[in-house]
């Protein structure tokens, strides 16, 4: 990847020029209706420029993809957490580099001394990881299923036993969020389901926002042609991955992060500020800035963030000074491959984010 540049839209587009006209035929051909049917959304600004439903839900049905499903938005979670977070910096109650036992003095985690809210939430608190923890059916952890025989919570299955010495080394996994959530319960005095009613859903009006085990519908994920796991307990995923929406109220509240609705912008910042030793990891999401293939030499600031839960695969990406939000969906396992990498500059993401920022062609 290259070193992290902020490029101003002023630069990217010329001062006080027009952004390029939008060409939809070149989005459509970036996807893949086969791997990665879904959905895709592209705003600009407030308005959205490009918003399409394809595909099959069932690979062996009929039903196609609609607009305004509801998704799991799984680890998209984690940048809503991040932010609720940066909301509790900026209210003087929650200090990112103090030990987390500051706010949780009854941890069990080994290393709660060491361990400050900045280390959950670029992953490198050495904290146990699930896959650490015994395997059930089609692969996945028994932390997640409904019938695992252990009646430890999310929070107390996370303060187990760990090898790593805090912040020896990033190592991705959702126990990082699932102490978090708890951390901000404690400096904010309030549930983690309350904090995303009153600081989320509520002033956004995010009607479709939820958090797991309620009963809404959403989206079910499919992977090599198999409905996935009915096994899942989706509400042990926590401020990691429990939450579900449209991509419409997603895009509502990518908006209200973006013009500073939800945080002001010294937290923002730092909330994006991706650090190259961790793979431009920043505080839950990744921060970066890339050349697009065939689309000049300028690089493009990126922000972030995917889920994926049991063939439910997400995309929120934010291009903070183009002012544009991408957010892609899909219900396919193997989308997760496809979607590919941003920064190779190959794969549906890339191709699409290519096709919004530079459909003519043209360099920035």
């Amino acid at each position: 990847m290259h070193a992290f540049i902020a490029p101003l839209a002023a630069m990217m587009l010329g001062a006080g020029a027009p952004p390029p006209a939008f060409d939809a035929d070149s989005v459509t051909a970036a996807l893949d209706v086969a791997k990665a049917p879904g959905t895709v959304l592209i705003a600009r600004g407030d308005t959205i420029v490009y918003e399409r439903a394809f595909g099959l839900i069932d690979p062996a049905g009929m039903a196609e993809h609609q607009l305004g499903q509801t998704w799991r938005w799984a680890s998209v979670t984690k940048q809503v957490t991040a932010t609720i977070a940066m909301q509790e910096v900026a209210a003087g109650r929650l200090d990112l580099d103090v030990p987390i036992n500051t706010y949780l003095p009854d941890s069990k985690a080994p290393f709660a001394g060491t361990i400050t809210a900045r280390m959950l939430m670029q992953h490198v608190s050495g904290l146990p990881r699930t896959e650490e923890g015994p395997i059930g059916r089609d692969e996945w952890p028994t932390f997640y299923m409904v019938d695992r025989a252990s009646p430890e919570t999310g929070r107390t299955w996370c303060e187990g036993p760990t090898t790593r010495t805090p912040p020896a080394q990033f190592f991705y996994g959702d126990c990082d969020f699932i102490l978090m959530a708890a951390v901000i319960e404690a400096t904010s005095g309030k549930s983690y389901e309350a904090l995303i009613t009153e600081r989320i859903a509520q002033p956004l009006g995010l009607a479709s926002v939820g958090l797991f085990p309620r009963a809404e519908p959403t989206v079910a994920g499919y992977a090599e042609g198999k409905p996935e796991t009915s096994a899942f307990r989706l509400d042990n995923f926590g401020g990691a991955g429990a939450l579900y929406g449209t991509t419409r109220d997603l895009l509502a509240f990518d908006r209200a992060l973006m013009t500073g609705k939800l945080i002001p912008e010294a937290q923002r910042a730092q909330m994006w500020d991706g650090k190259p030793q961790y793979g431009y990891a920043a505080l839950g999401q990744w921060s970066f800035s890339v050349p697009l293939k065939d689309c000049g030499d300028t690089p493009v600031r990126i922000v972030e963030r995917r889920g994926f839960i049991g063939g439910v695969v997400l995309r929120n990406i934010i291009l903070p000074d183009l002012d544009m939000v991408i957010i892609m969906t899909s219900n396919r396992a193997e989308a997760e491959a496809a979607y590919g990498e941003i920064w190779q500059q190959a794969g549906i993401t890339h191709d699409v984010m290519r096709a919004a920022v530079c459909a003519t062609g043209a360099p920035l």
